[in-house]
């Protein structure tokens, strides 16, 4: 399970050191309000289980968790929303596969999928059930960021 953490956490890093080359290439800098977003992935990161999901909790001042399944229509809809959410905003998205993952599922209270859970300094502070639009959840981040 650690080799698994630490080859995610590696392919987090390389992603953003080729990130930070390009910004730097197009005349970009390291510092100022490109900091924050250095620390969050650019792709939603699926969750392994409640200790992975409470790490990425830990480790990031807000995180959108996305309680999903994959046979289910409205969570299909909302997947553009959110890998866009993960790249454009300074939070993490974590995503949470509901049939791999019941138990945590269960205790994330996700009852109907899709339903996006909004942690801000390790709490949740958001909850909602069914497609929300890109607007609503970045206003949300942004509130919470």
């Amino acid at each position: 399970m650690s080799d698994s953490a630490d080859d995610e956490r590696e392919r987090i890093r390389e992603q953003k050191k080729q990130e930070l080359r390009e910004r730097l290439e197009n005349g970009g800098n390291v510092a100022g309000s490109d900091a924050q977003q250095e620390t969050s992935p650019a792709e939603p990161i699926s969750i392994r289980g409640n200790d992975h999901l409470q790490t990425v909790v830990n480790d990031h001042d807000v995180v959108l968790v996305d309680c999903y399944a994959d046979w289910c229509g409205p969570c299909q809809m909302l997947e553009p929303t959110v890998k866009a959410l993960a790249a454009e905003t300074d939070a993490a998205v974590a995503k949470v596969d509901i049939d791999a993952h019941q138990r945590l599922a269960q205790q994330l209270g996700a009852r109907s999928v899709p339903t996006l859970i909004l942690y801000a300094n390790g709490q949740p502070v958001e909850r909602m059930v069914g497609v929300q639009d890109k607007a609503t959840l970045k206003g949300l981040i942004d509130q919470h960021s």
